[in-house]
């Protein structure tokens, strides 16, 4: 059975710095609620980049080039650069400026817009969004209706997820997790084995490591290193 194709290249091209030809795509059917047939879609490289099924999309002035390759009923558009071997699939969205890469994956319900990047291995997926100027990379995953954003990383083999906020120029990283509905804020680095979780509050220039685990309140003025466990226990509850 042949496959019906729901878009074709148009005339309009454009060249990416490392000599890659990217074509404008257009509409062949009605796709989704948006999308009319005849309507204009972004730039993909090769068809093996936008799925001829389900209501993925490649709109404005997005680009999808390498091996990377979106489905489902992903959504790419705005500015945003998906390439690499990267994957957006799901009902997930990349807008904006941002960019998906390396080998990264978005899909669920996650949205990556803003300035963001993820890239390496990293997962975000979900609920979870991720914005600003924020970068997921190495293995790190983003999930649940976590939210990441303004300046922070979130890397190594870290995890974000639960109704967790990380944002400011915060830092997580290592096998640390941060979860629940806590907050890790301001320029904050967590790392190693840390949990932070429940109603935790990690900011200032607070840094939680090793095998701390902490869900009451930490910053700058309070102890600012926290590397036990039996250190961690003695903030515990704390209100500043």
């Amino acid at each position: 059975m042949t496959l019906m194709k729901k878009y074709e290249f148009t005339n309009e091209t454009v060249t990416t710095f490392s000599g890659t030809v990217l074509h404008r795509i257009k509409a062949l059917v009605d796709i989704g609620d948006d999308v009319k047939a005849g309507d204009l879609g972004g730039f993909i490289e090769k068809e093996t980049n936008l799925s001829h099924e389900g209501d993925a999309w490649v709109s404005g002035n997005a680009r999808v080039r390498g091996d990377a390759h979106v489905y489902g009923n992903a959504e790419v558009f705005g500015n945003a650069h998906v390439f690499g071997n990267a994957r957006v699939f799901g009902n997930a969205h990349v807008f904006g400026n941002a960019w998906v890469y390396g080998n990264a994956r978005v899909f669920g319900n996650a949205h990556v817009y803003g300035k963001a990047w993820v890239y390496g291995t990293a997962h975000v997926y979900g609920n979870a969004e991720v914005s600003g100027d924020s970068r997921i990379y190495g293995d790190a995953w983003v999930y649940g209706n976590a939210r990441v954003y303004d300046d922070a990383f979130v890397y190594g083999k870290a995890w974000v997820y639960g109704n967790a906020h990380v944002y400011g120029n915060a830092w997580v990283s290592g096998n640390a997790e941060v979860y629940d509905n806590a907050r890790v804020y301001d320029d904050a680095f967590v790392y190693g084995n840390a949990r932070v979780y429940d109603d935790a509050r990690v900011y200032g220039d607070a840094q939680v490591y090793d095998n701390a685990r902490v869900r009451g309140n930490i910053s700058r003025t309070q102890p600012q290193e926290i590397q036990t466990e039996a250190a961690a226990e003695k903030t515990i509850g704390l209100s500043l």
